[in-house]
């Protein structure tokens, strides 16, 4: 049977102070106190901005030999649009000279090489430690199945050299009845982890279904929540967008599907990506419980939110 890791996608969330983390705790010591109660994290601040060595040695000094990062992928990796001041100087010198937009979409090759390499090079400290989990490739919704898409995430993990890598889909052409088992059998053959996704269903069927498929030795699933009205709502935040607290019997319907995940699998992580107040670590909790595996440390008391008129 498989191990379970389960944690929330980032650990900074602004409505964990005081309530998860003791009030006047320092950031520096914010790690170490998650890592009391959950055994994985993942980190997406590396969406927004490339990983910094330093920082990987930090993570690897303040927490337990056990404790696994997983890390978000650099928005510029997954053909999203990056706003300039997010590249930092060691890819804006790859700028076509004269460059004027505010974000660029389709970076030069020597640009995007230079990203992989500087993320891959950050992570290193993490990987000596044996703490570092899977690189999570979450492509945008106009990311569709095509060769030239599929050729790609294998670009990616050429550059990724020895780097497990997690795909998540949001595009339906990948999963759909005709496209499903092609997708499955290119991850599969490639060592490519596919991520199954709890996320709003919509009667047009724009967003991925709960699929839990396993195509490696790890299984990876994130909750997002499922906030009908917010999910496609412009001009708001991300906290706003994953604005939902999973119910006890919402979050029951997955435990057969996780179970059956690690049948197949050496380990299953779970991840919350629900980002709103403590929901995240709620849910973290409430799904550890529903899998007896809960980890044998100390707790933090939470006000329940669903017992809150809010």
């Amino acid at each position: 049977m498989a191990s379970y890791y389960i944690g929330t996608c980032s650990f900074t969330d602004k409505g964990l102070d005081g309530t998860f983390y003791p009030k006047g705790i320092k950031p520096a010591e914010r790690i170490s106190f998650y890592a009391q109660h959950f055994n994985c994290v993942e980190i997406d601040s590396s969406y927004y901005s490339l990983p910094s060595e330093r920082n990987s040695v930090l993570f690897a000094q303040r927490t337990p030999d056990d404790f696994v990062f997983h890390f978000k992928a650099f928005g510029l990796m997954t053909k999203h649009k990056v706003m300039l001041k997010s590249l930092g100087r060691a890819l804006a010198i790859h700028l076509p000279p004269g460059y004027k937009a505010p974000y660029i979409e389709e970076p030069p090759r020597d640009m995007l090489e230079k990203a992989f390499n500087i993320f891959y090079s950050a992570l290193n400290p993490l990987r000596i430690a044996g703490k570092l989990g899977l690189i999570l490739f979450q492509f945008p919704p106009y990311f569709t199945k095509s060769k030239e898409n599929k050729n790609y995430i294998l670009q990616c993990q050429e550059w990724m050299k020895d780097s497990l890598l997690a795909i998540e889909f949001r595009h339906k052409s990948w999963v759909d009845n005709k496209e499903i088992e092609d997708t499955m059998r290119f991850l599969r053959d490639h060592n490519l982890v596919y991520v199954s996704v709890d996320e709003p269903q919509f009667a047009s069927g724009l967003t991925i279904p709960p699929i839990a498929r396993t195509t490696a030795k790890i299984a990876y699933v994130r909750f997002h929540g499922r906030n009908t009205k917010n999910w496609f709502k412009k001009g708001i935040t991300v906290a706003e967008r994953f604005d939902y607290l999973y119910s006890l019997g919402e979050l029951k319907e997955w435990v057969s599907r996780i179970e059956g995940l690690a049948k197949d699998t050496d380990q299953v992580h779970i991840m919350f990506n629900n980002c709103m107040n403590t929901y995240p670590v709620q849910n973290a909790r409430d799904m550890a419980g529903l899998l007896n595996a809960l980890p044998g440390k100390k707790r933090v008391e939470l006000i329940d939110q669903r017992s809150l008129d809010i």
